[in-house]
């Protein structure tokens, strides 16, 4: 069965919602807001492809966390499949964080 361009837009709002309950625990941010989701793909067959990234390669999370958001998103309604993929190009830096993420942390005032 094949979504609509409706039902692929709600399963896109409703994999941010989800993402924005990911938090990295060295920063009280959730990860969508930090800016490292690059990008989410869905097809009209429910497979969701996430490309995301972290703080640094080495960060302390670096196995667990991208688990969690495969497990996480692979929970919201009408998702099939989830193909994860974890990159570091472009590196994230703090310019990717949304203006909220940025005055949560006090770097924008």
């Amino acid at each position: 069965m094949n979504y609509t361009d409706d039902e692929i837009a709600q399963i896109g709002e409703n994999i941010i919602v989800t993402l924005k309950t990911i938090f990295d625990p060295e920063i009280p941010v959730d990860i969508y807001e930090l800016g490292l989701i690059y990008d989410v793909q869905i097809s009209e067959e429910g497979m969701v492809k996430v490309i995301m990234t972290l703080t640094t390669p080495n960060c302390p999370v670096a196995e667990s966390l991208p688990q969690e958001v495969k497990d996480k998103v692979g929970e919201v309604e009408k998702v099939k499949e989830v193909d994860l993929e974890l990159t570091f190009e472009p590196a994230w830096n703090k310019d990717m964080m949304s203006e909220e993420a940025k005055f949560e942390l006090g770097i924008l005032f």
